[in-house]
Parts: structure tokens; sequence; C-alpha cells
């Protein structure tokens, strides 16, 4: 029950950081695809509590940024569930230096979730080309988003 509370958390710390810090943090935004929606934020690491941080094995820096990825999938009811799935993706800087993101899984209950870390510069320019993709479907869901991330 704990790590419920605690990813509860997560996503509230989340939704909260969007409000706070208007554009450099685009917690809910989502692009569809057919059945699909793949769910992104974007935000400095800083912005975790230090006990969410810890309880991923999350470095908190103000240089060190979260690319955060959940899939959702149509029910038949017209609602969204959480589906597994693979995420990769990449960020480049504004001089067009490529890093790989690293994501990783986290799941809790019925609850997915794809998180990279990734270093950057306050300031920086940076363009993000992401790809979700569920077992069993054809084409992959990209996502590309440009964002400039500043430290506070």
């Amino acid at each position: 029950m704990r790590s419920k509370t605690l990813i509860h958390r997560l996503f509230v710390l989340l939704a909260a950081c969007a409000l706070l810090a208007g554009a450099q943090a685009h917690a809910g935004q989502y692009k569809k695809f057919g059945d699909y929606q793949v769910h992104y934020s974007i935000f400095p690491s800083s912005f975790l509590t230090p006990e969410v941080a810890a309880q991923y094995g999350i470095v908190r820096s103000k240089s060190i940024g979260i690319v955060n990825v959940s899939i959702l999938e149509k029910t038949e009811q017209g609602g969204l569930q959480p589906v597994s799935g693979q995420v990769e993706g990449q960020v480049m800087n504004d001089i067009r230096q490529s890093r790989f993101l690293g994501f990783r899984r986290i799941s809790e209950g019925k609850a997915t979730y794809y998180i990279a870390e990734f270093q950057f510069s306050d300031g920086e320019l940076l363009t993000f080309q992401l790809e979700a993709n569920v077992p069993g479907t054809r084409d992959p869901m990209p996502i590309r988003v440009a964002q400039t991330l500043v430290n506070d």
C-alpha cells in the first residue's frame, strides 16, 4: 500500500509542478494514436521531493531532468487503462548533439510508467524524440517535442 501512496504522490507532485512551472513542466501532455494515448512530462528532477526521488532511485539536481511517459489504451467503456510496452528515445541539444535516453519501467498495481534521466544546462533548448511501442501493435507511436528547461 505504501508504494501506491508514493506513486500517487509522485503524480500529484508532477501535476503541481506543471501548475507552478507553467511552460517548464509539460505534465498532462499527450498524443493520440488510434486507441492509444502516450502521455509525457519533462521537468527538472529538483522538482521531486527527496522522499519520492529516493523511492525511485532518482538523483535530484538542478542539472538533471526527468522524462516520464505512460501508455494508455481506450477501453470498451470509453475510459483509459494503462498498458505495458516499451519506450525508447533520445534528446538533442540546440547544437544537434544527441544522447540516448535509458528508460526504466516502474510498475505498481495497474499503473506502468517509463522514466529516464538526462543532463541539461540552464535555458538549454532540448528536442526529445520518443517512441512508444505496445506488443501486438505494428506501428510505433512517435513523439517529438522541444522544450527549454530552467534551473529554479
